[in-house]
């Protein structure tokens, strides 16, 4: 099945001329380098643990490719939804390293 394209809120024209532009994000083009993320940890019922990356500028694709990456190397599980990754258990010490090393410059742990 092909995939459909957005236009935007674009319902209807009575313009035969009309082409709906395509969206060109700003958030595409955001580099690893001028991202502000940061990591800290939040407890839910029960005590279970969740490592948290907030501040994640981008598209939607690429949150999810981080969010792979992360969890997999992290040997966990999470989400990854409006600019935060949420990783199963305490792993900020790992994944503040990965962000590093995979060339995010202004990562840090955040809260207590």
């Amino acid at each position: 099945m092909s995939k459909k394209k957005d236009f935007g809120g674009f319902v209807y024209s009575t313009d035969p001329n009309y082409q709906p532009e395509e969206r060109n994000s700003f958030f595409d083009n955001v580099s690893a380098d001028k991202q502000v993320l940061r990591i800290w940890l939040e407890r839910g019922k029960g005590g279970k643990e969740a490592t948290v990356i907030k501040g994640f500028v981008g598209s939607d694709d690429a949150l999810s490719d981080l969010a792979k990456t992360i969890k997999s190397k992290c040997a966990a599980g999470g989400t990854a939804k409006d600019g935060i990754i949420i990783v199963q258990g305490d792993h900020r010490d790992k994944v503040l390293k990965l962000l590093m090393d995979g060339g995010y410059k202004n990562v840090k742990k955040a809260g207590g």
